[in-house]
């Protein structure tokens, strides 16, 4: 008995040990990132100086920063508007029609997620070049949403592929239009796929490079403007804006759980 009771807390250590070295491997960057945040040193070496707000008031006094952010939040909210409003749709056509070639949309409605970045980013800037397209923020959307509106589809039509569609025949069977079944039966019920999507798209968006790099015009977004900022180093600035990022991130999180909750209890 003694025995077993020592061998099972041996492997609870054990197992403590390993998911805490997993943790610290996935945190332990973002934790010195913030730290260095508030450094009171422009060398980001240790030990550190001292507390200070120094680098969150640079940033907020770097003009092209700021206008690098908010195009940044541009690309990334009109991008994932984009998706929804043709990925929704091409879910629902997947799951409710039946059409030609049917199979193999669904397998070609992938590809861009599969495909690398630089080569989404090539062949999108070749088309705008054969169209007559001038490169800017628009062409970066368009980039965007082409290469995520395959994660906006695949996450609705999993959805639409477990919902109890009985619901929406007794909604029709009570005399609720068309229209009423989706916005009060089918919409509830694909809530999750939509936010959960939504939220990933606008992430991948926020933070894509490839993609951006070949579409932008003379705007720059706020990842390409750290990328060009890191060819001289590293700079506190630079990690109050990774803490900033992740602040909202968290709220995001945050924000989407208790969005979900009522419908997950």
């Amino acid at each position: 008995m003694v025995s077993a009771t020592l061998k099972e807390r041996a492997g609870n250590g054990v197992f403590g040990t390993v998911i805490a070295c997993i943790l610290a491997y996935l945190y332990l960057p973002i934790l010195i990132l913030v730290i260095f945040s508030f450094n009171d040193s422009s060398s980001l070496t240790l030990p550190l100086k001292g507390f200070t707000w120094q680098w969150y008031e640079t940033l907020f006094n770097n003009s092209d920063l700021l206008q690098a952010l908010r195009n940044s939040f541009y690309v990334a909210i009109s991008a994932t508007t984009l998706t929804l409003l043709i990925g929704v749709p091409a879910a629902f056509a997947l799951d409710r029609i039946r059409f030609p070639g049917k199979t193999v949309f669904r397998r070609l409605v992938l590809l861009p997620l599969v495909l690398p970045g630089i080569i989404t980013g090539i062949s999108m800037l070749n088309l705008f070049k054969l169209v007559g397209f001038q490169l800017s923020l628009e062409t970066v959307i368009i980039g965007h949403a082409t290469a995520l509106i395959s994660i906006v589809v695949t996450q609705v039509f999993a959805r639409l592929q477990r919902l109890n569609r009985s619901l929406e025949e007794a909604a029709a069977d009570l005399g609720a239009r068309p229209w009423e079944t989706f916005f009060f039966v089918t919409l509830p019920n694909i809530r999750s796929a939509l936010i959960g999507s939504a939220l990933l798209s606008f992430t991948l968006s926020f933070d894509e490079i490839p993609v951006t790099f070949f579409l932008t015009g003379r705007d720059n977004t706020l990842p390409m403007y750290i990328w060009s900022t890191l060819r001289r180093g590293i700079t506190p600035e630079i990690n109050a804006v990774g803490t900033l990022i992740i602040l909202g991130s968290l709220v995001m999180i945050v924000l989407s759980v208790s969005m979900l909750r009522p419908q997950d209890e």
